[in-house]
């Protein structure tokens, strides 16, 4: 019985072997394939690869230099790293904990890998919006010091997942975090904490306080964006505050004792570096580390060429110093500037501050991009508005008298002009060349927040958002915006209606010579028409239209350029004052205050705060420029209109008259005719109003201007016009006698 098993077994196996071999055989090109595949797929993720050995001695990268659209050198990050190896034990235990709370708190618990941690940043990246690393030390470790490609593959993925399980294996704890802390870039040159304390501090690891640990361990999430060197240090005091509440938070410290080091004021080393524009240059590596990575920025040998214009560049510095210097009577401190190519939208100049490394005005902080408010600049982006809904033109009248806005649920609103008076009928030209706000008020009632916000937006103001959040003082500066948003915004009114953002890095190429980046010429979006845009730049150009407010030879004329459109803005609480110009050519955009936002003096303004810093690099940057006129649009048609009214002259009664420019379509269709039936107070000889009683009311012909909200100015009654109260979401009608011309 045995012995027939034993056949049967024998005979089943020669079959099963004749079946394999028939397999084999018949399936043999698809093995073979997937055998290729397999080596293909082995040498693809294992080539190259690192030991975890190797995290002893890593490698030394090559410098990144960025250059001027020149080719003149701005700033090198140096290639050697300043690196200063510690031993764990020697280091405070404080500074231990720091860096666990901030970068890896279950680090002694997990493997290499804290799923939950990475669980959390994927519901943060995709339901918060929020970036948020899911890395740990070990892996942190291994991406600094053993891998070289910076991008997000899958392949880098599974490669960093081996190297990570694999330094945990042979590496204890104390191990893993003493390399860290000694190969983790803090910054610049500085590679290591040793390196960082010395760096930031001017001391040794093992002396820092609490708060300066608290600084440095928040800075390897970021170090660009966190470093108090650079171009947001405030930042970095805001992530130090952090990384303490995380402490708390992990049992590290009291309540307390991290209140005490949140309040702890920091003595940071002297920052001494050879850079020119340094506002800009730390833009351009913000711009680059977002892109490419801290460690490719740090060491990856970069050649950037930017667009900046190093002789622009240092003297508009200059100009912004000198002028900046004169204004200390007014109570101003500091100032900022930009200089753009409105064509291209390339940065020529980036003037952060009066002086980088003057620590008493916060000078590392770049104002260009810090979000202020923008007074009166902000104007003719609602003027554009109310021409391109075709609810004004440049001789449409606005009276600027005594008004106040109601809105449900706010208390009334009543502005007034910055110099204090009225000026009664005044067309558009003039309301925006003399920037009275009372009329930028009414346009805006008139264009309605919402389009407003939406047309901002569209223009290039990434800092404006909900119309929930403003009132009808946005058009007096209401609202917070940058700098270089507001380039951007004026770029589509130097270019006829296309808007060209801001931009500052043409190439970069890496150590190889390989092109990593080009910038492409194309052109942007167009957010207004041709006519609305030629319309409102021809207003700013217009001397004559701001003579009343800034006489006829202020600042705000260049020399041998008439062609120069430019509008000035101070906040009503004198903390902001802008000057902003441009031609086809060259924008110059140039803010004066006070960065700690203190108000400046009363007597500052856009005349003799910013203009004169605008005047002088505006009138440098076109030295070698010939004039350059907009080119009038096709649809573009002239007219004369009653200096008075904005109406065509009346054959019956003949009116002065002046010159303006319309889109086609929009020249007035009414003639002038100033007699109006209307209610009059018998007492006081003005016009009625809600509070005058009935008995008092009657109806009498008057000269009469209506303005397009429905409000009147009696031009010939005995008393002076009182308030007028306007609801913006539903624009009243004034009663008038028909039967009246």
């Amino acid at each position: 019985m045995k012995k027939k098993t034993s056949v049967i077994a024998e005979k089943e196996e020669k079959i099963n072997i004749s079946r394999f071999k028939e397999f084999l055989k018949k399936h043999r090109l698809l093995i073979g394939v997937g055998a290729v595949l397999f080596l293909i797929l082995f040498f693809w993720l294992f080539r190259g690869l690192p030991f975890p050995t190797r995290l002893g001695s890593p490698d030394f990268p090559s410098s990144t230099l960025i250059y001027d659209r020149n080719s003149k050198l701005l700033y090198e990050i140096y290639s050697e790293k300043n690196r200063v190896p510690v031993k764990l034990k020697d280091l405070p235990d404080y500074l231990k904990w720091a860096t666990i709370s901030s970068e890896d708190k279950k680090f002694y618990q997990h493997h290499g890998f804290d799923f939950g941690g990475i669980i959390r940043a994927s519901f943060n990246i995709v339901f918060k919006q929020t970036l948020q690393s899911g890395s740990t030390i070990t892996q942190q470790l291994v991406k600094n010091a053993l891998l070289e490609d910076p991008s997000r593959t899958l392949r880098r993925k599974i490669r960093e997942a081996i190297l990570t399980w694999g330094t945990e294996v042979i590496y204890s704890k104390d191990q893993i975090l003493e390399m860290y802390l000694n190969q983790t870039p803090y910054g610049g040159t500085a590679w290591g904490i040793e390196a960082a304390a010395q760096t930031y501090f001017n001391k040794h690891a093992k002396d820092l306080t609490l708060a300066e640990a608290a600084l440095l361990a928040g800075l390897p999430a970021s170090p660009t964006r966190f470093s108090p060197f650079g171009a947001h240090p405030e930042l970095g005091k805001e992530r130090q505050k952090r990384v303490l509440q995380r402490m708390v938070e992990d049992g590290y410290l009291k309540e307390d004792e991290a209140k005490k080091a949140e309040e702890e004021e920091l003595k940071l080393a002297q920052n001494k570096v050879d850079i020119k524009a340094p506002h800009f240059v730390l833009y351009v590596k913000e711009l680059l580390v977002e892109k490419y990575g801290e460690k490719m920025v740090e060491q990856g040998g970069l050649k950037v060429e930017t667009t900046l214009d190093l002789d622009l560049q240092e003297f508009a510095q200059q100009a912004v110093a000198s002028e900046a210097a004169k204004l200390k009577s007014l109570k101003i401190s500091n100032g900022a500037a930009m200089v753009t190519q409105p064509k291209t939208g390339e940065i020529l100049a980036m003037v952060g501050s009066k002086d980088y490394f003057d620590k008493e005005i916060d000078g590392n902080v770049n104002v260009t991009l810090s979000s202020r408010q923008p007074g009166s600049s902000i104007k003719p982006l609602n003027y554009a508005l109310g021409i391109e809904k075709k609810l004004i033109t440049p001789a449409t009248m606005i009276n600027d008298a005594p008004t106040c806005f109601a809105v449900a649920g706010q208390r009334l609103y009543c502005p007034v002009n910055y110099d204090g008076v009225f000026h009664g009928p005044t067309q558009i030209r003039f309301t925006l060349g003399n920037s009275y706000n009372i009329p930028a008020v009414k346009v805006l009632a008139l264009n309605g927040l919402e389009d407003f916000v939406k047309k901002a937006q569209e223009m290039g103001l990434s800092t404006l958002t909900d119309p929930k959040n403003y009132g009808l003082s946005l058009t007096l500066g209401g609202g917070e915006i940058k700098m270089i948003d507001m380039t951007t915004a004026f770029s589509s009114l130097a270019n006829l209606g296309i808007r060209q953002d801001a931009w500052a890095i043409k190439k970069v190429t890496d150590q190889k010579n390989k092109v990593l980046f080009e910038k492409q010429e194309e052109e942007g979006p167009r957010v207004l028409s041709m006519e609305t845009a030629y319309l409102v730049s021809h207003i700013l150009l217009d001397n004559n239209a701001r003579q009343a407010a800034f006489g006829p030879s202020s600042f705000l004329v260049v020399k041998n350029h008439p062609e120069v459109s430019v509008k000035t803005g101070t906040t009503n609480d004198r903390r902001d004052n802008w000057t902003i110009g441009y031609n086809p050519s060259r924008l110059v955009a140039v803010w004066v205050g006070n960065n700690d936002n203190t108000p400046m003096s009363y007597v500052a303004s856009g005349i003799t705060g910013a203009s004169p810093i605008w005047n002088k690099i505006m009138t440098y940057a076109l030295k070698d420029q010939k004039q350059e006129w907009q080119l009038k649009p096709e649809g573009i048609v002239g007219a004369s209109v009653c200096q008075l009214s904005g109406k065509l002259p009346n054959p019956d009664s003949p009116c002065q008259t002046r010159f303006e420019y319309f889109i086609e379509g929009t020249v007035p269709s009414e003639t002038e005719n100033l007699k109006a039936g209307v209610e009059i107070d018998k007492t006081t000889g003005g016009l009625a109003n809600d509070k005058t009683p009935p008995e008092n009311k009657e109806f009498q012909e008057k000269s009469v201007v209506f303005d397009p909200l429905g409000t009147p100015f009696c031009l010939d009654c005995t008393a002076s016009p009182s308030a007028v109260t306007v609801n913006p979401y539903n624009l009243p009608q004034l009663k008038t006698n028909p039967s009246s011309n």
